[in-house]
């Protein structure tokens, strides 16, 4: 025969009571670290970094190019003012006949007429640079007849000076005689002679900008002859060609 159990009231009561859900952990918030704040400070110091960098490239580049172009128009208003190659000038500025001496010639030529002609040249450089040039030639041309041929030597003008040359030469009797009377040497008579005269040179501005020349002077020239002294020129008219 089965025995019977004690009531159990807890037990009764618990089947009625309503089911509790098991408790569910919480997930652990943490605070904030001094790493995150660490981790920012470092993005800001790296921003302000690369903006720093591009302003100094910005100005870097905005001072070159204004160097650059201020270079460019320095270097252009030079050469089209200071380093521009002028026309250097050549001019005649007196002739002068010495040791005139006449004697009587032939019956074709009764007077021989023997004299050294002297041409006082000056070239002038306007330019910063120097001029070179080579060997000179001067003809003389009296009544359409060559009278005489001066040379002379190379040489070289510095910048912004002037250079006078003197050349001499013996006048060619033989072709000035047919038109020289002992009247005119004795009471004297107006010549006119002519002279061509060609110089070739070159100005070399700093090795950089060189220019070649070719200067060419015709002159017409006055000589009042007489009493058989020294003459010099009574008017010299010049007139320069440079290319």
């Amino acid at each position: 025969m089965a025995s019977a159990r004690p009531y159990d009231a807890a037990a009764v009561d618990g089947k009625d009571a309503p089911t509790r859900p098991l408790a569910i952990p919480s997930p652990t918030v943490h605070p904030a670290t001094t790493n995150d704040a660490g981790d920012e400070e470092a993005r800001r110091w790296r921003s302000a970094q690369y903006l720093r960098r591009r302003r100094c490239a910005l100005w870097c580049c905005g001072c070159c190019a204004t160097t650059v172009v201020v270079l460019g128009i320095v270097i252009l208003v030079l050469a089209l003012t200071v380093f521009k190659v002028k026309d250097p000038e050549l001019t005649m500025n007196r002739v002068t006949l010495e040791g005139i001496d006449g004697d009587l010639g032939t019956a074709r030529h009764p007077v021989s007429v023997n004299a050294t002609l002297t041409a006082d040249v000056s070239i002038r450089n306007p330019n910063v640079a120097s001029f070179r040039f080579a060997r000179s030639e001067t003809d003389f041309y009296y009544a359409g007849e060559t009278v005489g041929v001066a040379y002379a030597p190379d040489g070289e003008v510095g910048a912004d000076r002037t250079v006078r040359m003197n050349v001499t030469l013996d006048v060619l009797a033989d072709r000035i005689s047919p038109n020289v009377n002992a009247t005119d040497l004795i009471f004297g008579q107006d010549y006119n002679l002519t002279s061509y005269t060609e110089i070739t040179g070159r100005v070399n501005v700093l090795g950089i900008y060189k220019r070649d020349l070719d200067i060419k002077m015709n002159c017409s020239i006055t000589l009042e002859m007489g009493a058989f002294t020294t003459v010099q020129s009574k008017t010299t008219n010049c007139v320069a060609n440079v290319s």
